[in-house]
């Protein structure tokens, strides 16, 4: 029997995403009614014309049964089946009910014969052009599974009556049969694969149809398996344009897609690599399960290793120590395991095979990225940074996984070195990388060592892009990527709070606004060291600046007053505070609206208090010194 993907209904109805196959019932029942229609067709004594008709089409219709049985018997497993499915129910269901009308054809009763008369006529009619239409679907169905031709014929495009009032139906099924079949060309193949990329890419009833006939399989197994680039880039292209919500993510997930996307990405041409690179970013964007799935495939691996190609990572590290096995030397490079027990035990083999293998794809590889045009090579990279990015993004499994890589170095001097989309999609993975270790002090400690090679890098190229940053966007993702390592600086690394004061006093209300965020994350309370961070922001004359923030009444207001309160909870006895009328200012923060904020709820009085109290005693001793 033919092995599909189960599942019934038609354009809108019915789940994609479960496999079988056509059991030999569903191929058998059909063709056992049709001989049933026959053999009462010929019992028939009312209606014989009709009746012979309807016989000799109930013939016709099992002959095209059995076509279908052997198409099925011979398909090779899995096979596409959602059309194959629904016809078989739909013909099941016509041949039912003809053999019902022709049975009441037989000898009867008076009264029973001049009800017939009354109705018989024109139901067998209407019976008649059923069978035509079952007919039409089998030669329609065996036409999209003919190989025939040699697989060089292209696909159908003709409308079967099963789906005339929805002609996308049909040709989804036509598209994922031609995708799925091993049988057709590469050619073909590409083509099906492209007109379902082109027609999920039109609205999103299309996308609904495409996933709900199961066309998820198809794709990805030609992704997998693909006999050409070419097929495999429409594969890709095509289940990308299907992933544009999470609900599209889900039904893709559940088919097991992510294994054979990571497993594509580790070993393929650069051309293939970047579309997959963008389905992991469209996926990963639009559903967090697809970010932990990535996660537990390591995808982040082939990623980095993509990425750092060409990139002159040795002057910011030692140079690595020659790797102990085969096995250490193939994980670094991303290779993908291949179940051989000398790349996936304990790495102490190291036999000709295992370095056979080593040398081939290493070479083979290699030779494919040198050859590239520029264009393709940095197109490439461009899609692995913005999947990193969405990889990272609010995962902190996958930030881990980044910086247990060569990750941050790589991101690091492409931030320095390179400039466009690829600088701003790894300046934002760098960014979200920042915002998760901020909340999780393990990553914090392990990856933001301040006195390791790669963190120095990346707060360097951090403090250069947050003062002359290319674009606003760039400087506010520095900007609030330092406030999230504010923790991890000590109390004498004074050169990361200089840049950010400066930029209080920018042009831009956004990135003043982030500015004052980054140096809040310095000043508050949890941060063990936010007296004497206090202080040096004082020293850098950061209070004019947030006084004229809180007076310019923009967006910046509120975190400058944020930050005047830390100020002055920490260091109330500043001169630089009282100067500036710093308790005059929050006294009337007090009176307004802002006040109500609930970051400001607690703080702002606790702040005024500190001033008051300090300003009440400062008075005191000034009168009684004139005196």
């Amino acid at each position: 029997m033919m092995a599909m993907n189960s599942g019934r209904g038609g354009g809108g109805g019915g789940g994609g995403g479960a496999k079988g196959t056509v059991e030999e019932g569903e191929l058998s029942l059909p063709i056992l009614l049709a001989e049933r229609v026959a053999t009462a067709a010929r019992e028939a004594e009312s209606f014989k014309s009709e009746c012979t008709d309807a016989g000799k089409k109930a013939d016709h219709l099992a002959g095209l049964l059995r076509s279908v049985a052997r198409v099925a018997a011979s398909a090779p497993a899995p096979s596409y089946d959602r059309p194959v499915r629904r016809i078989l129910a739909e013909s099941s269901k016509t041949l039912d009910r003809v053999l019902a009308l022709v049975r009441r054809c037989r000898r009867a009763g008076l009264l029973r014969r001049v009800v017939t008369i009354t109705t018989g006529s024109t139901d067998l009619r209407k019976a008649l052009a059923l069978l035509d239409a079952s007919a039409a679907d089998l030669r329609w169905l065996l036409s999209i599974y003919s190989d025939e031709d040699g697989g060089g014929g292209g696909f159908a495009i003709s409308l079967p009556p099963i789906a005339s009032t929805d002609p996308i139906l049909a040709w989804v099924w036509s598209y994922a049969a031609t995708v799925q079949s091993p049988a057709r060309s590469p050619a073909d193949r590409a083509h099906a694969a492209q007109a379902l990329a082109s027609l999920a890419l039109d609205n999103d009833r299309n996308k609904k149809i495409i996933l709900e006939e199961g066309c998820v399989p198809p794709l990805l197994a030609l992704l997998r398996d693909g006999p050409a680039v070419e097929s495999q880039i429409a594969a890709a292209v095509a289940l990308s344009n299907l992933a544009n919500a999470a609900d599209n993510v889900s039904v893709i997930l559940s088919e097991l897609a992510v294994p054979v996307i990571v497993h594509v990405l580790s070993d393929s041409r650069m051309r293939l690599q970047t579309q997959v690179a963008g389905l992991v970013s469209r996926l990963a964007a639009h559903h967090p399960y697809a970010q932990e799935e990535f996660a537990r495939e390591n995808a982040v691996r082939p990623l980095v290793s993509i990425l750092s190609f060409e990139v002159p990572l040795d002057e910011l590290r030692p140079a690595p120590k020659k790797p102990s096995s085969i096995h250490s030397l193939v994980k670094g490079m991303g290779v993908p395991s291949t179940g051989n027990s000398s790349l996936s035990g304990d790495g102490s083999s190291s036999s000709s095979r295992s370095s056979s293998l080593l040398r081939d794809y290493y070479h083979h590889h290699r030779k494919d990225r040198e050859n590239e045009s520029p264009e393709v090579k940095l197109a490439l990279k461009v899609a692995c940074a913005e999947a990193l990015w969405m990889l990272a993004k609010g995962c902190l499994s996958n930030c881990r996984k980044i910086t247990e890589t060569k990750g941050l170095l790589c991101l690091s001097k492409i931030i320095e070195l390179d400039k466009g989309e690829l600088l701003h999609h790894c300046m934002m993975a760098m960014m979200e990388i920042a915002a998760a270790a901020e909340i999780d002090a393990d990553l914090r400690r392990s990856a933001f060592k301040m006195n390791s090679p790669a963190a120095k890098s990346v707060v360097e190229q951090l403090i250069r892009v947050a003062q002359q940053g290319s674009s606003i966007v760039l400087q506010i993702a520095a900007i609030k990527a330092i406030g999230c390592l504010a923790r991890t600086f000590p109390a004498k690394e004074t050169k990361v709070l200089s840049p950010l004061v400066l930029q209080l006093g920018h042009w831009n209300p956004e990135v003043a606004a982030e500015a004052a965020r980054a140096l809040g994350k310095f000043a508050e309370p949890d941060n063990f060291l936010c007296v004497e961070h206090s202080k040096t922001i004082i020293e850098f004359a950061a209070v004019p600046a947030l006084m004229r923030l809180h007076r310019s009444g923009e967006k910046a207001q509120l975190p400058a007053v944020i930050l005047l309160s830390y100020l002055a909870l920490h260091v109330p006895k500043s001169e630089a505070l009282e100067r500036a009328k710093v308790l005059g200012a929050l006294q009337s923060v007090a009176r307004s609206p802002l006040a109500q904020d609930p970051s400001l709820r607690e703080l702002l009085p606790r702040a005024i208090y500190q001033l008051e109290l300090y300003q009440v005693g400062l008075h005191a001793d000034r009168q009684s010194y004139e005196v």
